[in-house]
């Protein structure tokens, strides 16, 4: 998925809170890595929610990655297998819903936005003395109130054996700077061959894939405390100042307003890679 950090657990899977299953109709719980965590592809019997506080969660499935920062959260659906990391110390948070008792069904990965609301519900019945009566109120509600965010910051990977090789090594080092042309010199393909490969599987050019991909690298590395500039030089940009300006198109706001603001999210709402895509 990334570079894996010095120091990282790996795990096989997160384990479901210890009330999983009859009779709750939700689950949930939270844990605090003291170290960079990552779990290895799986899948739950049940629908998932995770969402982080203090840090960030990247989830890898299939062809697409979701990063997903404080005030959001990402919804996965059962039996579908995916893989994450979180970062360390954050506040991982985790709700499992039984799928035969849950009134909506979102059939892919989706981002979800975690209002006060919802999050302080789905604190409620983390706990185990709370009566049916009461549980059956709180998950109500749950239900109301959960809805999908505004924002769905997925990055489509390729899925194409001609251009493969840049996207796993770009996932690898963001910063890598090579070129278009100097790509397609590796690779003994043609540039158009590239830039077509791209647009055809992505919607981006390979320039617009890569800004995307970096600002996904850059939500996890701002969490973690690095300040702009030091991540404007992890990632590869001569300046902070074109680090900035690359994170305003994708996010339509600066890193400092980004993470300033409550809830993380920007005055201009359009799905990320609608808005790189346009601009």
């Amino acid at each position: 998925m990334w570079r894996r950090e010095a120091g990282t657990v790996v795990r096989r899977a997160a384990a479901l809170p210890e009330q999983a299953g009859a009779p709750f109709v939700i689950s949930a719980g939270l844990r605090i890595p003291s170290v960079p965590t990552e779990w290895s592809p799986h899948s739950h019997p049940r629908h998932e929610l995770v969402w982080v506080r203090g840090g960030t969660l990247t989830s890898r499935v299939e062809d697409r990655v979701f990063t997903v920062s404080e005030g959001h959260g990402l919804w996965m659906p059962a039996g579908v297998v995916h893989g994450g990391r979180a970062t360390a110390g954050a506040e991982f948070h985790d709700a499992f819903f039984a799928p035969d008792r849950t009134p909506f069904a979102f059939e892919e990965p989706k981002a979800i936005a975690m209002t006060p609301l919802l999050e302080s519900l789905l604190t409620h019945l983390s706990r185990s003395d709370l009566d049916a009566e009461a549980r059956a109120r709180a998950e109500a509600v749950v239900f109301d109130v959960l809805q999908p965010s505004d924002r769905q910051l997925a990055l489509q990977l390729p899925g194409d054996p001609r251009i493969d090789a840049i996207a796993e090594a770009l996932l690898d080092d963001p910063a890598d700077d090579r070129s278009l042309e100097e790509w397609a010199r590796a690779l003994g393909i043609s540039d158009r061959t590239v830039t077509r490969a791209f647009r055809h599987t992505t919607g981006l050019s390979f320039a617009q894939w890569r800004q995307v991909l970096r600002v996904h690298r850059a939500l996890t590395l701002l969490s973690e405390g690095l300040d702009v500039t030091t991540v404007s030089e992890v990632l590869g940009y001569a300046q902070p100042s074109s680090f900035i300006a690359a994170f305003r198109r994708v996010m339509g706001t600066t890193p400092g307003a980004f993470f300033d603001t409550a809830d993380g999210t920007p005055q201009d709402v359009r799905n990320p890679v609608s808005r790189v895509r346009n601009s």
